[in-house]
């Protein structure tokens, strides 16, 4: 029996190739996460694929001269005023603090 090497020694000589070549020891084969690790971040470049997003009301403030309109504004606008004429819109602020309805309410 020439061929057969002591299992504790071939353990030794994994160790000691780990450490000369810098990999890690893994003797028990876990899953580490080296593989996915090692690979190009996907970050960068799917940053990249997408456009930059613009914001239509911000672009509308910051060149008035252009005259554009955002038409979902006017329809948020619109739809508040119809709530309004029906009693169904945002209650009116308390100017001072007798005029909440807090105040009024009992306990």
């Amino acid at each position: 029996m020439a061929g057969f090497v002591a299992p504790s020694r071939l353990a030794a000589l994994t160790k000691l190739r780990c450490s000369i070549f810098q990999t890690s020891y893994n003797p028990e084969s876990l899953r580490t996460g080296a593989k996915y690790l090692r690979r190009r971040l996907r970050g960068p470049s799917m940053v990249g694929y997408y456009p930059e997003s613009f914001n239509i009301p911000q672009i509308i403030r910051k060149y008035k001269e252009l005259e554009m309109v955002d038409d979902d504004e006017e329809e948020r606008l619109i739809d508040v005023m119809d709530r309004k004429k029906r009693g169904k819109g945002a209650p009116k602020k308390a100017k001072a603090k007798e005029d909440s309805r807090r105040l009024n309410k009992r306990r």
